[in-house]
């Protein structure tokens, strides 16, 4: 991905080294479901990696996301030369600010050919634990996006962490992960949270996972959608980097992922979607770059 050749955002709050009480010890899904769910809202992407590779059972309740329940959503590796090395920290961020102003022109692009101003997310950046609107996050739960504030949080180690224990490789599988998480904030924007969360109350857990598994395959459209007009309208994409996403998409499916750390695979406490259905959302929302076509509330299959 030739990021370097774009812009940097100015929604970056760098959080880390601070304390806690400032935004954290260091600077999360969430976040939601990507990721998972918070308690207020919270949505995120990819922490339940994190959580399951550290030991945790699979089978959370999404809801509790910022509680230390956390929900999670894809993951990548390094692979290529045009990773990002680890430790290169500052690096890590400018990649993230240009990957951020890319989003930021995609959806303001699309709100505005519907009319609609695009209000641009937030990233926060922190390292060991982060206070938002949505509660305490510690670093574990990966990146999260929260609806109360409006904000992505990530603690940049999460993507070197996966650089060595997921088998994703590439700088876009990483841009991936965080346009998951703006897409979240384009659900927050669009009404899907909080018409979700209504429903919420009224679900059982199996039913509510299968609510969670929608939004979270919706946000990965909305990740395909920002790729295709990143393909599109930019000089950024490089051969390879689409692939790259939907590896990425591919590795943390909750059939992969349950495979992987416990061996046996149970369909009823999927929260994010099958490694097929999240690479096929991904891949619906690049073909037509069309947001309407990432609805994956109608129908009773997805």
């Amino acid at each position: 991905m030739r990021w370097r050749m774009g812009r940097q955002s100015q929604n970056v709050e760098d959080r880390r080294g601070g304390g806690f009480g400032g935004g954290g010890l260091g600077g999360g899904m969430p976040r939601i479901p990507m990721g998972g769910g918070a308690r207020a809202g919270g949505i995120g992407g990819f922490g339940l990696i994190v959580i399951i590779i550290l030991g945790l059972i699979f089978g959370f309740d999404p809801s509790a996301l910022l509680q230390g329940n956390l929900g999670g959503g894809s993951a990548y590796m390094p692979g290529d030369d045009s990773m990002i090395q680890s430790g290169s920290d500052d690096e890590l961020k400018e990649f993230s600010s240009a990957v951020l102003a890319s989003t930021e022109d995609v959806w303001s692009g699309i709100f505005q050919q519907s009319q609609r101003d695009y209000r641009e997310p937030t990233l926060v950046l922190f390292s060991s634990a982060v206070q938002s609107a949505c509660g305490h996050a510690q670093a574990a739960v990966g990146p999260f996006y929260c609806p109360g504030d409006s904000k992505l949080y990530i603690d940049l180690d999460f993507l070197q962490q996966l650089t060595r224990q997921l088998n994703a490789p590439g700088d876009f599988a990483q841009a991936y992960v965080i346009a998951h998480e703006v897409g979240h904030h384009v659900q927050n924007e669009l009404g899907v949270m909080q018409e979700t969360q209504a429903m919420r109350e009224r679900m059982s857990e199996t039913e509510w996972n299968g609510v969670s598994v929608r939004i979270e395959l919706q946000a990965d459209c909305f990740a395909g959608v920002w790729a295709h007009h990143v393909n599109s309208d930019t000089n950024m994409i490089e051969p390879g980097d689409i692939e790259e996403a939907i590896g990425a998409a591919s590795a943390v499916g909750d059939d992969a992922i349950q495979q992987q750390t416990q061996g046996y695979v149970r369909p009823e406490s999927f929260t994010h979607g099958t490694s097929q259905q999240r690479m096929k959302w991904f891949n619906n929302g690049f073909k037509s770059g069309d947001p309407a076509d990432c609805d994956t509330f109608s129908g009773a299959s997805f």
